[in-house]
């Protein structure tokens, strides 16, 4: 089914435009900030060489006018199970990942596999910020302003062949410095996966930063995948081999509890966790509980992929 934009956007769910053109003028100078603060290095000097700062960001086609969860809570209260399976222990553990120098493995159904570094990587595609709701499936909710680029366009450069159907993620092994790793907390490394019309639909990015800052370690530096209509722990951290597939591939907690945690684990209210309700949320940084929306609230943009789809069997 071709992708269209839903043109009849609520009123509320449009960025004023003097909203905007603040953060955009704000946007340079956190950036500047945040990849001293991360990287330990002079921003100033980074962004001269093209090195750590996350230089130019372009506005996302995809925003929302919602209140944000704040840094210090998106970058403080997380899952990162290679950091620890405690909410703050990936803050904690941050400083043991080492992000640079890093690499990308890119394989499998591709006319063009190779190693490409981060920076490499990183060249030919604008940064670009959105703004996306993420859902944890322990019902708790976020909404946070990602920066990255769209992965079909790494994808596109990599050239997808005809068999390919799937694209499958691997995060980072490194026992030595990810102490949850020492652990059999899950089969490791950590994998994911995706069909490959859903990695490559607009709302699926890869983000390098948030905030207008540099990735902090704990949400997944230097490279994550971000796919807003699903449960957090489809999006993967700390990505070093993407390869495409045609057999679907085995994804960590799929593989751990497959009564708990399906493939697709798109956000369906109407589909409860076997040790829990799915169909409220609480959005850290709030006491009510809220409705949790079908796909998240991104139904008119995702809903046609999985049209025929049971979605109670195919959770």
């Amino acid at each position: 089914m071709p992708f269209r934009w839903n043109p009849e956007l609520k009123p509320e769910e449009i960025t004023p435009e003097e909203w905007f053109k603040q953060r955009r003028r704000l946007m340079r100078s956190a950036a500047l900030v945040g990849a001293g603060a991360v990287l330990g290095v002079d921003p100033l000097a980074a962004m001269e060489k093209g090195g750590a700062g996350l230089g130019e960001v372009r506005p996302g086609v995809v925003t929302l006018n919602e209140k944000q969860t704040s840094f210090q809570d998106a970058s403080g209260y997380c899952n990162f199970y290679e950091l620890g399976s405690g909410k703050e222990d990936p803050a904690r553990q941050a400083a043991t990942l080492v992000t640079r120098p890093w690499s990308v493995w890119i394989d499998g159904e591709v006319g063009r596999p190779g190693r490409v570094t981060l920076e490499e990587l990183l060249k030919p595609h604008p940064l670009e910020e959105r703004v996306y709701r993420m859902r944890c499936v322990e019902a708790w909710s976020m909404v946070i302003p990602w920066v990255g680029f769209p992965l079909a366009e790494l994808l596109k450069r990599f050239e997808p062949g005809p068999k390919a159907r799937y694209v499958a993620f691997e995060t980072v092994l490194d026992p030595e410095r990810l102490p949850g790793q020492k652990r059999e907390l899950l089969p490791w490394p950590y994998r994911e996966g995706l069909r490959l019309d859903e990695a490559m639909h607009p709302l699926t990015i890869l983000a390098v930063g948030m905030y207008g800052r540099v990735l902090p370690n704990q949400n997944g530096a230097p490279l994550r995948l971000v796919v807003p209509w699903k449960y957090g722990f489809k999006s993967i951290k700390s990505i070093v081999r993407i390869s495409l597939t045609t057999e679907q591939p085995v994804t960590s907690w799929n593989a751990h509890a497959p009564s708990e945690y399906g493939f697709y684990a798109n956000v369906n209210p109407a589909v409860s966790h076997p040790r829990w309700d799915q169909s409220k949320e609480r959005r850290i940084g709030e006491f009510l509980r809220r409705d949790t929306l079908p796909f998240n609230g991104y139904g008119d943009q995702v809903a046609g992929l999985y049209a025929g789809m049971d979605l109670t069997r195919d959770f």
